[in-house]
This record gives structure tokens, sequence and C-alpha cells, in this order.
């Protein structure tokens, strides 16, 4: 298949403040405890996240903590078929945007494969869906359906892994299955197929609310050899650590959480649960308007970080807002955020 351009959308021409990186990272070697690029003994992870994990919060998250960064979830079949729905799906900085892992969703191992292939070179590991509980996507054959086919999951990472050649590490992200037993044959299976690491939300596919069952987290960290990282209702990094010492697992990952407070897992910063530093606010907003972020995006993002510190009136304001300019002046009337004309 022809290779994606993959060209980044913006001038990437970095701020002093963030210098570039020279080399990509492997997710791998944060996993090891002698690797020097690994600062703290927990992989902190940032989810793959529809509409939010693109490159401009990669890349915010990523100066505050962050270890390891996904796209959003992409459906393979589109993205195989159609140099347009490649180059809308994914954007990316060498420089700083790594370690970086494409999460896809995939019904059958060339689905897999071929994307794995087209993306290979741009990214620093290939994950498969195996828990979205969506109805669109189980009924397509996709994400937490996968569940409850074994064998078609196995194949998947192993055809996968032996077309892009072990060049990059290939994992899986599951949700809980009702039968416990049937949870450990399926990570089992997939690790003997070459899985290089094992997401697990602590959740079924049919719960939401539930508490997430950290005991069956343990015992998948418990079933399998290879890193096991923990997904489900962590917001702070103190939730983290909790998390990692319940568990034994390697890594933890958050979503709501980091949408909330992008500087959750950022030790220098003394942040209360789900409240972002006026600095990080700030720092979203340069990042966003140097890469030139959609403005339903880069609002979006404010919505959640301003939550937890802004009045009902003040929300009701700024969610009826629809124009940058108007989000800037907000923020300097609000927060005394100012930027330079």
């Amino acid at each position: 298949p022809p290779h994606p351009s993959f060209l980044p959308q913006h001038n990437m021409a970095e701020s002093e403040k963030t210098p570039r990186r020279t080399e990509r990272v492997s997710p791998m070697d944060l996993f090891s405890s002698s690797n020097t690029h690994r600062s703290q003994p927990l992989v902190r992870m940032c989810a793959p996240m529809v509409r939010y994990s693109k490159l401009a919060f990669r890349r915010l998250v990523m100066r505050h903590g962050v270890d390891v960064v996904f796209t959003p979830m992409i459906v393979a079949d589109s993205f195989n078929k159609s140099q347009r729905a490649r180059d809308a799906a994914f954007a990316t900085d060498a420089g700083q945007d790594s370690p970086l892992v494409a999460q896809f969703a995939a019904a059958t191992p060339s689905e897999l494969a071929t994307a794995a292939e087209l993306m290979a070179p741009y990214v620093d590991g290939i994950d498969l869906n195996c828990g979205c509980p969506q109805r669109w996507a189980m009924a397509d054959g996709l994400g937490a359906y996968l569940s409850t086919k074994p064998h078609l999951l196995a194949d998947i990472v192993r055809q996968t892994k032996e077309r892009i050649g072990g060049v990059k590490p290939v994992s899986i992200k599951i949700r809980l299955v009702d039968d416990l037993r049937e949870t450990v044959d399926l990570v089992q299976r997939a690790e003997r197929m070459g899985a290089a690491w094992i997401t697990v939300h602590g959740r079924t596919p049919e719960q939401r609310r539930q508490p997430v069952d950290l005991d069956a987290v343990r015992l998948v960290k418990d079933s399998v050899s290879v890193p096991v990282v923990a997904n489900g209702d962590i917001v702070t990094n103190a939730e983290a650590e909790a998390v990692q010492e319940h568990t034994g697992v390697d890594g933890v990952m958050a979503a709501r959480g980091l949408l909330s407070n992008p500087a959750m897992f950022d030790g220098s910063l003394n942040c209360d649960a789900g409240m972002t530093p006026l600095s990080v606010v700030r720092e979203w907003c340069d990042i966003a308007l140097e890469l030139g972020t959609p403005f339903h995006c880069f609002h979006h993002h404010l919505v959640y970080m301003l939550e937890h510190q802004a009045s009902k009136a003040d929300k009701m304001e700024f969610n009826s807002l629809t124009s940058t300019a108007s989000v800037l002046d907000h923020l300097y009337r609000k927060y005394n955020i100012g930027f330079q004309a």
C-alpha cells in the first residue's frame, strides 16, 4: 500500500522552553528499571481519547509527567483505504511527539497489519483496541467484541507482529470479561502471540459507573510476564501510586483525569484534584495556537481545564464562546491570563 505523507500540518518551530528530542524512545525502554530515560518507577500514560489526544494535547501532557502518549483510536479499515482519512486521523512532530503509540480498531488480522505497516515509521508502538464498549464498534467486530474471540485477537497480534517484523512493539488494551478465567485466557493468548504489554480497564464492557475492580487487574498482572498497565478512574498522581501499590502493575493510564488537569502527574506542581494550574492553562493556549489547533478542540479542552475553578455563570459564558479571540478575552478578564498581540 502507498505510504502516507504524515507531514506535520503546521510549522513546528520550537519555543525555547521545550528542547527538541533528537531520538525516538521506545515505550518498552520505559518498563526497564535500568533505562536512563525513565525518571519514575511507574510508567504514566495518556489514554487514547477520540477528539482529544491530538498532537497539541500530547505535547502539553508530556511536559508535565506523562511518559507515553497515544493517538485517538483510529479505525484501521478507513485508515488503510484513504490518504485523506490518514491525513485527517494523524499528525505528528517527531521532535517532541515520542514515545507515541498509535491505537487502532481492527476486525481482522489484515486490517491491523496493513495499518501498522503504514504507521510504523512515524510512531513508537501499535496498540489494538479490544475494549471499546460502544455499540457501533461491537456491531462492526471492533473493540470489546474481540474479547469474545480470543483466537481472533491472538491472530491479529501475531500477524501484525509478523508484518512489521518486530520493528515496533504491538500491545493490546482490554476490558475485563465477566468470567475472569476468560480474561486470563485472553491475555495469556495475546502474550504468547507477542503482545508487548497489556493495558486493562478494570470494568467489563457493560459497566460504566461501577467501581474499578483492582483485584481483577491484579489477577491479570499475576497471569502474564509482560508489563501490565492499569486504566480506569485514575484522576490524581496519588491514586496512580495507590493503584500500583494494590495491583503491582508496571504502568497506569489516565483519561478524564488528564483532561481535567493535564499536569496531574507533575510532581513539581501542587495540584488539587482536577484543578489545572493557570500556568498550564496558559501553556495550553500557547501550544494550541502555535499548532493551529481547530477552535472546537482548543475550546473543549479549556472547558475541562476550567471546570473546577469557574463559577456557574462563568461556565455558561465560556461555553457559549465561538471564537478564539473571545476565549482569550475571557481568560484575561476572569483569570488574568494575558497574551501578546
